[in-house]
């Protein structure tokens, strides 16, 4: 029996295109404040839109944290438009092109964001070291 016979073919189903979010009731002022852990859930799993000022313009975006992979992907790929057509609000994108900000006000726009989606973009530490000796005797 050959080794191929063996294995059993893949199935793949269609999965329907991914659309950008639902649109996000208007803002509230108190959305500017830093938000709870348990309204951070509330606002991923909705699928609402934080504010965040970018250039003196307050432009609404996807919290971080409710990022897809593929959205975080297209933004290592320098795929900027892409990904900026998944996070900004699509009544603010317009806006956001005619900005085109500069990548340090990029970062402080998406490090604000995050703030108010109650989430925190610092760097990971990364793995823990083993709590065991590693010295034998």
């Amino acid at each position: 029996m050959a080794a191929n016979s063996r294995t059993t073919a893949r199935k793949t189903t269609s999965r329907p295109a991914r659309t950008p979010r639902e649109l996000a009731p208007a803002p509230r002022d108190d959305d500017f404040d830093e938000a709870t852990p348990a309204e951070a859930q509330e606002i991923e799993a909705a699928g609402h839109y934080v504010t965040a000022v970018l250039a003196d313009e307050e432009i609404r975006i996807v919290p971080p944290g409710a990022w897809r992979q593929s959205w975080q992907t297209a933004l290592s790929n320098a795929n900027f438009t892409f990904f900026a057509e998944q996070v900004v609000h699509p009544d603010d994108l317009d806006l956001y092109f005619e900005i085109d900000p500069t990548n340090d006000e990029f970062e402080a726009f998406v490090a604000e964001a995050a703030r108010r989606g109650g989430e925190s973009l610092g760097k990971s530490r990364g793995p823990a070291g083993s709590s065991r000796r590693t010295r034998r005797r």
